[in-house]
C-alpha cells in the first residue's frame, strides 16, 4: 500500500498524516483536536498501539491548532467522504459539527467520540476523562494550598468544547459549592502558551494579592508557569495534562502540581471501541479512561509515571 507522508513541524510534537488506505482494509479515521500539544501525540501512541492489535488501519489527523474549528469540520467531513469502516472524532465545537457527524451516522458509519464529545447522541460512546470531576480535585488541592481563603483565576483553554466547558464548571462549581472564603476574581480564556501567559501577567497586574491560579490544559498550564517565573511571582499555580515543560516546572516548585489524564488509554479506547462496534458489541454510552493528581512527591509513582508524557 503507497503511503504519502505528510510532516508538519509543530510548537511541541510532530504531526504525520496518511493517505486514507484501499477498501478492502478495515479503516477508522481518527480525527484529533490538534497537534499543538504533547497530549494528542500520546493519544496518537495508543490508537495505533491499539489499531495494530485489533488488525486495524488507521489515520490520525487534525488541525494544526485548536483554535481551527472550520479547518477541523473541513477533515471531518474529507474523512466521511472516504466511506471508511468507522470514525473516532474529538469535537472542537460541542455543536457545530454535529451536522457533519449526521452525515457519517445516514452513511452507516459508526462514531466514536473522544476527548471532548458532541451535543448528540450519534457517538455509540464517548472515551472521555470526568472532567468535571478532575477539574473539581484540582480546585481541592488548590483550596488546600492557600488555606481555604483567598483571591483566585482561571485560564482555561476554551469555551466552546466539551472539555473546556467540564473543566471550567467542574472548578468554579466545586470552589463555590466547598470554599465561601475564596472569590473568583478573573477567568481568561486561552489555548496557547504565549496568550496565557500574557492573560496571567494582566491577572496579577490587575490583582496583586490574587492568591492562586488554575490553568485547565497542557498550553495553558504552561503560560501559567512562564508567567510565574517571569513576575517571579509567589502564588500557588495548578495544572492540568503534562508534558515536560509543566513536568519540570511541578519539580521546581513553579507549580504546584496538575491533574493527568490518561491519554494513551484514550487512544486506545477509540480504537478498540470501533472494532467492537464492528462486531456488534454493545458499548457504554461513555468510558471513563481516568485522571490522577500528580506533583513532585508521587511523579515516581509507576501508576502515575504510566500516564504522563513528554
Amino acid at each position: 500500500m503507497k503511503k504519502l507522508i505528510l510532516t508538519s513541524a509543530l510548537a511541541l510534537g510532530t504531526a504525520t498524516m496518511f493517505t486514507a488506505p484501499s477498501f478492502a482494509e478495515t479503516y477508522f479515521p481518527i480525527i484529533a483536536k490538534g497537534f499543538s500539544h504533547q497530549f494528542w501525540q500520546a493519544v496518537k501512541a495508543g490508537a495505533e498501539e491499539a489499531a495494530k492489535a485489533n488488525g486495524v488501519t488507521i489515520t490520525f489527523e487534525g488541525p494544526e491548532t485548536e483554535a481551527q474549528i472550520d479547518k477541523q469540520t473541513d477533515i471531518l467531513n474529507a474523512a466521511i467522504a472516504k466511506k471508511p469502516q468507522g470514525l473516532g472524532f474529538a469535537a472542537l465545537d460541542s455543536q457545530a459539527q454535529v451536522p457533519a457527524l449526521q452525515k457519517a451516522a445516514d452513511a452507516g458509519i459508526p462514531i466514536v467520540a473522544f476527548d471532548s464529545g458532541v451535543e448528540s447522541d450519534l457517538p455509540l460512546t464517548t472515551c472521555t476523562t470526568d472532567n468535571v470531576n478532575a477539574a473539581g480535585a484540582a480546585a481541592d488541592k488548590l483550596a488546600e494550598a492557600i488555606g481555604g481563603e483567598g483571591k483566585i483565576a482561571a485560564e482555561i483553554h476554551d469555551q466552546t468544547s466539551a472539555t473546556g466547558i467540564g473543566r471550567r464548571d467542574g472548578f468554579l462549581n466545586r470552589i463555590k459549592e466547598k470554599y465561601p472564603k475564596i472569590e473568583v476574581v478573573d477567568v481568561q480564556y486561552a489555548n496557547d502558551a504565549l496568550k496565557a501567559a500574557d492573560d496571567i501577567k494582566a491577572m496579577l497586574q490587575a490583582n496583586p494579592d490574587i492568591k492562586a491560579i488554575f490553568a485547565s490544559n497542557e498550553g495553558a498550564a504552561i503560560g501559567l508557569a512562564v508567567a510565574i517565573k517571569e513576575t517571579k511571582s509567589k502564588i500557588v499555580g495548578v495544572g492540568y495534562d503534562s508534558g515536560k515543560t509543566q513536568k519540570d516546572a511541578i519539580m521546581e516548585g513553579v507549580l504546584i502540581g496538575s491533574i493527568t489524564q490518561n491519554p494513551v488509554g484514550i487512544g486506545k479506547c477509540v480504537v478498540d471501541s470501533l472494532s467492537k462496534a464492528l462486531k456488534g458489541e454493545k458499548l457504554e454510552k461513555v468510558i471513563d479512561t481516568g485522571y490522577y493528581w500528580y506533583d513532585k512527591t508521587n511523579m515516581t509513582d509507576p501508576k502515575i509515571a504510566a500516564v504522563l508524557y513528554d
